[in-house]
């Protein structure tokens, strides 16, 4: 039986968002094609109508989740307290691509690896963009610091095993992210 291209767009769709949150939370290594197709609600055989491998699937699962995880909207401060919270911590499968995979993507083939810089240069734009106006060099700065602490905070935050040191080291950042901010973004980083 044939599919309409609407319904192989869908499919494919349903794919990549499983993938997407089996990966994130799993790891690659530990997910297998089968896993990916079952949690799609899909066959294991309709898999290479979509993607050539495993690794394509990597490939187009992060060039996917990235994109759509550069979220909406200037408001840095609201972003901030978001991704620097327990509620994102603790949910790994649905949380940032970045956090969840960038140790395990230095072991995938380049086209991932070009996947994952695709998403970190939007992440540093967005930030970037949310600033005001100044100094270029210094909001380039600033992007790239607050971000590169917003992700590293979340992988360890989530490696902790002690509960209230997790949430101090959330805390601290989002703190110390506004106080390097607060030339650049004033009162916005309240949280």
């Amino acid at each position: 039986m044939k599919v309409s291209r609407e319904r192989m767009a869908e499919n494919r769709t349903r794919i990549l968002d499983a993938a997407s949150r089996l990966f994130r939370d799993k790891g690659f290594d530990a997910v297998t094609v089968s896993e990916v197709m079952k949690a799609a609600g899909l066959t294991h055989g309709g898999f290479y109508g979509h993607f050539s491998s495993k690794d394509d699937l990597i490939t187009q699962t992060l060039a996917h989740v990235l994109a759509a995880d550069e979220g909406a909207g200037a408001d840095l401060g609201a972003y901030v307290a978001a991704y620097l919270s327990p509620r994102h911590r603790d949910n790994a499968a649905g949380g940032c691509p970045t956090a969840g995979l960038a140790a395990d993507v230095r072991h995938q083939l380049p086209a991932a690896r070009t996947a994952m810089t695709d998403g970190f240069r939007a992440q540093i734009d967005r930030i970037y963009n949310a600033l005001p106006d100044g100094d270029e060099a210094g909001r380039r700065r600033t992007a790239i610091g607050s971000w590169v602490s917003m992700v590293g905070a979340v992988i360890l935050a989530r490696a902790i095993d002690d509960p209230e040191f997790s949430n101090e080291v959330l805390e601290q950042t989002r703190d110390w992210i506004k106080a390097g901010t607060a030339e650049c973004v004033p009162d916005e980083l309240d949280c």
